[in-house]
């Protein structure tokens, strides 16, 4: 990944991809999520590949096996800004997720999210992009499997804060 990174201007990862695959390290704690320490990983992954425009990571607090918070961050290295997903009142709020199906492919919905958002002109300030990335993946968790079926209108929905899970036709 050495090898790569100075070619990527996107990185998307969690905290466990960025200590066992770069080596780049912090002190974390089961159940609690102290944000200087994910903001300091994304920092040190734009310090090593200066390349680098987006950091993009995904916050987990595993409370269970089926019940988890879901959120994440983007630093966007160019205007040397975080932003977090998803917000309430303009504070972290992250998605309770209390009956959760499957986590598989929960990342890769959070990686696609993240590139339609930033590549699509309804969603692309950073804020709207991490947040269209959380709520694609927040989604991703309810159903089985390693592929997301939520389409855009569902994604958008959960945005608007349509939590209630009711479906529209």
């Amino acid at each position: 990944m050495w090898e790569i990174l100075p070619y990527v201007d996107l990185l998307i990862a969690n905290e466990t991809d960025l200590g066992d695959v770069l080596g780049f390290r912090s002190e974390f704690s089961e159940g609690n999520l102290k944000f200087d320490l994910y903001t300091g990983l994304a920092r040190q992954a734009v310090e090593a590949f200066s390349n680098l425009t987006h950091v993009a990571i995904t916050l987990r607090e595993s409370l269970s096996a089926s019940h988890n918070r879901w959120g994440g961050l983007l630093l966007d290295s160019v205007a040397d800004q975080i932003y977090f997903a998803p917000e309430q009142n303009g504070s972290y709020h992250p998605y309770n997720l209390d009956t959760i199906v499957d986590r598989v492919g929960a990342g890769d919905a959070f990686a696609a999210g993240l590139l339609h958002a930033l590549n699509a002109e309804k969603h692309q300030s950073p804020q709207q992009a991490i947040a269209f990335a959380v709520a694609a993946s927040c989604l991703a968790h309810s159903v089985p499997g390693d592929i997301n079926h939520s389409n855009l209108s569902e994604i958008e929905a959960l945005l608007g804060g349509n939590t209630a899970g009711r479906v529209l036709r």
